[in-house]
């Protein structure tokens, strides 16, 4: 089966190697389509990314169009593809274009849909409180990742997993709903589910102006959105003045090391927000700096200061000692799913 694979993104070379390696026996990567070379990093250099890379080492053709017009439509036709197979790519689509290759094109789509449309399921999943996700692998329509199912993976995720932790595990999954289908496809026995459109949620673009945090809201949930924001956009907050960077966080177990027992003024807490108001510092203990919420203690395991790297908390607070009482201010924290 001959494949043009459509992809900007690191997260597919798992599955490229695969399709190089003991995937060559069923199919073959003709050609790739990937984002034309963009500027980079603080120094903002013009480098190609790794999908072009991992191309370019196997002598593969590499198109990079700005858009998808007739002209590279005829590009794509010239290629006698089979089967386009896309992931990440940031085009939309045209009919037509799907259309070219015999069999069409199949997606590969970081969450188990029809739930996290959009463009960032895998922060989405994480900052929402999940406790899986997987990889879908889906036939192409015009509308945004609503066609019909053919396979899912799926990936656990843990207390202490950051968006970026669970995008490598998702990566590393696309190899096998794409082993299991692709000897379907090729015998025309590959089956489709359409999607519930009914139970479809969906993600934004996340912005800089995401990564807030409301200290009246649950610790789980700011321990989830902590974690699914790593490293994009990030969460931060404000302490003595400066905008500190989170990398990790989860929940203090009540009566914990460190944890205060309640005590004091009620009215101003819930009673599983031991020793303080919603935001106040209580503490720290061996694995983080300990902060009173509308429901529990949020445990910061990971804070980086301007201009400095991400560290252990009980290797941060060396340097920047929080004392117990200070206050973090709160912020209302935008809505990350919809239903529309």
């Amino acid at each position: 089966m001959r494949i043009v694979f459509l992809g900007s993104d690191a997260i597919a070379l798992p599955l490229l190697h695969w399709l190089a390696g003991p995937g060559a026996a069923v199919a073959q990567v003709v050609a790739v389509f990937t984002q034309p070379d963009r500027a980079v990093g603080r120094g903002q250099k013009v480098q190609p990314n790794a999908i072009k890379l991992w191309a370019i080492e196997r002598g593969l053709p590499v198109l990079q169009p700005e858009k998808l017009d007739e002209v590279v439509r005829g590009q794509l036709a010239e290629l006698g593809a089979d089967l386009g197979l896309v992931m990440a790519y940031g085009h939309i689509l045209r009919d037509d274009f799907i259309a070219t290759p015999r069999l069409g094109m199949l997606n590969l789509h970081t969450s188990v849909l029809p739930k996290y449309r959009g463009a960032s399921p895998i922060q989405t999943a994480i900052a929402s409180g999940e406790r899986a996700t997987g990889v879908t692998l889906m036939r192409i329509v015009r509308r945004l990742d609503a066609g019909p199912v053919a396979d899912v993976e799926r990936v656990a995720i843990g207390n202490l997993d950051t968006a970026l932790d669970i995008e490598s595990r998702l990566g590393a999954a696309c190899v096998a709903p794409v082993a299991r289908a692709l000897p379907r496809l090729a015998a025309g026995e590959l089956e489709f589910i359409s999607q519930d459109d009914a139970a479809a949620t969906y993600c934004r673009k996340l912005q800089k102006e995401d990564g807030v945090l409301d200290f009246s809201v649950a610790a789980s949930a700011l321990a989830a959105r902590v974690n699914g924001l790593y490293p994009w956009p990030g969460c931060a907050v404000e302490i003595g003045g400066q905008i500190v960077k989170l990398g990790l966080a989860d929940v203090a177990a009540p009566g914990g090391a460190g944890v205060p027992p309640a005590s004091g003024d009620e009215s101003r807490r819930d009673a599983d927000a031991p020793g303080g108001a919603p935001g106040e510092v209580i503490g720290a203990d061996a694995d983080g700096l300990l902060i009173a919420t509308g429901q529990g203690v949020l445990r910061l395991r990971r804070l980086q200061r301007p201009g400095g790297r991400m560290l252990p908390a009980a290797e941060f607070l060396r340097g920047f000692p929080v004392a117990a009482g200070t206050r973090l201010p709160s912020h209302p924290m935008p809505v990350l799913v919809t239903t529309r």
